[in-house]
C-alpha cells in the first residue's frame, strides 16, 4: 500500500472515531523522520487512549504490524509511530500549547532538514 493511501486511511479512522481538527502535514522536504505528520485532538484522556489503540489495531489490517504508541502514561498526548506517518493525538489545551502545526507547516530549506 502506498504511503499516501495509508495517510488517507489514518485520517478516515480518526474521523470515524470522532477525532477533532485532523490535519496532515507533508514532511517530505522538511524532515527525514517521516513522510507525513497527522495531528488530531481528542475530547478526554480515555478518548486519546482509544484513538491510539484503534489506530494501531486498524493499521495491522493494512500490514503495518510494528506500530508503537508513545505517551501511554500521558493523559493529554499520544503519538502513534506508523513508520512513514507519525500521528500526534492531543488534548486540545496541550495541542495549542505545543502548536506543532505552526512549527511543521513553515517552509524549511532541504539543506536544513536535519532530523
Amino acid at each position: 500500500m502506498k504511503i499516501a493511501d495509508i495517510k488517507k486511511n489514518i485520517e478516515r479512522i480518526l474521523d470515524n472515531n470522532k477525532a477533532q481538527r485532523i490535519i496532515s502535514i507533508d514532511l517530505k522536504n522538511k524532515s527525514y523522520i517521516a513522510d507525513y505528520m497527522i495531528i488530531a485532538s481528542g475530547t478526554s484522556s480515555r478518548h486519546l487512549q482509544s484513538l491510539s489503540e484503534i489506530l494501531v489495531n486498524e493499521l495491522k489490517a493494512f500490514g503495518i504490524y510494528d506500530c508503537r504508541i508513545e505517551g501511554k502514561d500521558s493523559s493529554d498526548w499520544k503519538l502513534v509511530d506508523a513508520h512513514d506517518v507519525i500521528i500526534h493525538i492531543f488534548h486540545p489545551e496541550k495541542r495549542e500549547f505545543y502548536n506543532l502545526e505552526k512549527m511543521w507547516s513553515e517552509e524549511t530549506p532541504k539543506e536544513k532538514a536535519m532530523i
